[in-house]
């Protein structure tokens, strides 16, 4: 037992400690300051939001929100940062119908307690009043004076995490910590195209919208004008929801979710649930494993969503959800359905089309390739004299290195006896077993244990005649020079040309004579994804991805001399059971099992 006997062992803790606990659920990361001080603005009415953020080597130094909004008396400057103290609700049946960003009134207080914060207020309405500025240590209040100052508010956040080490120590690189304060202002800057945003870090400035622009003006600033210019215009309208914004042609998939930012009630939210409406609204238009773009906003009754469900208000719970759902569902499959959906030949969105992936690898049949039959019911095509030259180019890059001893093979000697749908070998044991070789796994894996074996400092490059331009958004390049050090090693030589933009100079020899340029495009992309680096290093990450890129695709038709080597190289693979991304290279069936299927036995 604790204590004296009898004494009190569970005590209230002194405010100082309740504001830190506090803060450690509001302010996670930068970013959180970003949101809640960006929110606030919104909510003060702000026509002009600017964000400058500092930074040196090791992370984020400062982060200044300055809005234009109604500012603050001087009374009301000191209150913001009180607990709890909020202009939003009066009353716990306000939370049923919340229209404001904020309204817990923990944001400033949360901050104010785990850095140093200098506020700048002055209030809009009332043109004869002086400015004030409160200047806060780790929640004690240092200085509060009267000041000169425009109208509007501004606060400095500096040293973040300076007294709670515990949690400073976990913050993540400069570029991952930019990455995610770049990503939180793309939704917010789609949530409200109507206001004017500006991001500068260390003075140089990355964002920039016009006040008073639309949506489609708002997705070209942050994405580009291509991309902004094919969209498809969304508005649909149900008893419950109203859905406006646009979404991407069936060729303008991608990978990842990351271009799907989502507004209900103008509040840029994360739902897994919308996602899926929307994918689902795509039906067989998409492989099962991408995802369109997608700019949505969405209105409901605000007695419909409870915001109230996280601290950081991101994630939200809707009442009447499947309803909900199938109206999002509806709206995307009636306006695709009633689009011109042929892209133009030669059109970017048809060079960004993927032509395969590591889950679904398959290559479209050439238009012009001459088709015989084959054991497959209906028609195939066989190799016509472009493909099977760059099959053999890819298949030579994978052969054993003569100077290195061979492995003691896994598998027994496969006699290759016909090809299945440009997808699947078909070959024979010794021992009269069928052996199924799925052709994309296979070679992924072989060309795997070729770049995984060769050393950092040795890998041929190629360079390209003509650097590719790479335009991404200020998230994406964030993340992108984080890689550019591990890429480099690896056989791209990239440079940073400034604004966003990268020049591609050279690629790894073993991605071959890149045909497709938008190929790199997709790499990068696959690289720079949210899920690409969950729990692997990056020189595994970018391994894995040229080898994806790299190998035979599926969809790919082979003589059965190629179809041979690929079962010949497989044998001499360390592992040759699976592909890097753990899916089966081969299946074996004996006659024992054939005899079983047929009932034979």
């Amino acid at each position: 037992m604790n204590g004296r006997a009898g004494a009190p062992v569970i005590r209230v803790l002194d405010q100082a400690t309740v504001n830190q606990i506090a803060a450690g659920e509001v302010v996670e990361r930068p970013a959180s300051v970003v949101k809640e001080l960006t929110e606030n603005a919104i909510d003060a009415g702000a026509r002009s939001i600017r964000i400058d953020l500092t930074s040196s080597p090791t992370g984020i130094s400062s982060v200044r929100v300055t809005d234009d909004g109604s500012g603050m008396s001087p009374a009301d400057a000191i209150m913001a940062f009180t607990p709890h103290a909020t202009s939003k609700i009066t009353a716990i049946t306000d939370l049923d119908r919340i229209s404001t960003l904020g309204f817990r009134g923990e944001a400033l207080a949360s901050i104010a307690a785990v850095s140093r914060v200098t506020l700048i207020t002055r209030p809009r309405d009332n043109p004869g009043e002086p400015g004030t500025k409160i200047v806060i240590t780790g929640g004690v209040i240092a200085a509060n004076i009267p000041i000169g100052a425009p109208e509007g508010t501004s606060i400095l956040v500096e040293d973040l995490f300076f007294n709670t080490p515990a949690r400073k120590k976990f913050q993540k690189s400069r570029n991952t910590e930019l990455a995610h304060i770049h990503g939180l202002l793309e939704g917010i800057v789609l949530a409200h195209p109507s206001i004017a945003f500006r991001l500068y870090h260390n003075g140089v400035e990355k964002l920039l919208t016009d006040r008073d622009g639309t949506l489609p003006d708002a997705i070209a600033r942050v994405y580009g004008p291509e991309l902004a210019r094919d969209l498809i215009p969304v508005s649909a309208q149900g008893p419950l929801v109203q859905v406006s914004g646009y979404i991407s042609l069936p060729a303008q998939s991608r990978r990842d979710h990351s271009r799907i930012r989502i507004a209900i009630n103008k509040r840029y939210v994360s739902s897994p649930a919308i996602i899926n409406a929307i994918k689902e609204g795509y039906g067989t238009l998409l492989p099962k494993d991408r995802f369109p773009v997608a700019f949505l906003s969405i209105t409901v009754d605000p007695a419909m969503v409870d915001v109230n469900v996280h601290p950081t208000k991101k994630l939200v719970r809707i009442s009447r959800e499947p309803e909900i759902m199938l109206a999002i569902r509806h709206g995307i499959h009636t306006v695709l359905f009633q689009a011109n959906l042929m892209p133009d030949a030669g059109s970017p969105t048809q060079e960004l089309l993927p032509e395969y992936h590591e889950e679904t690898a398959v290559q479209q049949p050439d238009p012009g390739e001459y088709r015989i039959p084959d054991i497959q019911p209906g028609i195939v095509s066989e190799p016509t004299h472009a493909g099977g030259i760059m099959t053999d180019r890819q298949l030579r890059r994978t052969e054993p290195d003569t100077g290195v001893p061979p492995v003691t093979p896994r598998i027994p000697p496969l006699q290759v006896i016909g090809q299945f749908g440009g997808i699947y070998i078909l070959a024979t044991t010794d021992t009269g077993e069928l052996v199924v070789i799925d052709q994309h796994a296979a070679h992924e894996r072989i060309l795997y244990e070729i770049v995984s074996n060769h050393g950092q400092d040795d890998q041929v490059l190629q360079e390209l005649i003509v650097p590719v331009v790479l335009h991404r958004t200020p998230r994406e390049s964030a993340l992108l020079r984080e890689l550019l050090p591990a890429l480099s090693r690896e056989g791209f030589v990239m440079e940073d040309f400034g604004r966003d933009t990268f020049l591609v100079r050279a690629i790894p020899v073993f991605l071959g004579k890149p045909e497709d340029l938008g190929m790199i495009d997709e790499i990068i992309s696959d690289l720079t994804s949210p899920e690409s680096g969950q729990r692997v290093d990056n020189r595994e990450r970018i391994t894995r991805v040229i080898a994806c890129r790299g190998a035979v695709k599926a969809g790919t038709v082979c003589s059965q001399e190629q179809c041979q080597r690929v079962a010949d190289q497989l044998r001499q693979a360390k592992n040759p059971f699976t592909c890097p991304h753990g899916r089966p290279t081969l299946i074996r069936f004996s006659k024992e099992d054939l005899d079983g299927m047929f009932k034979r036995t």
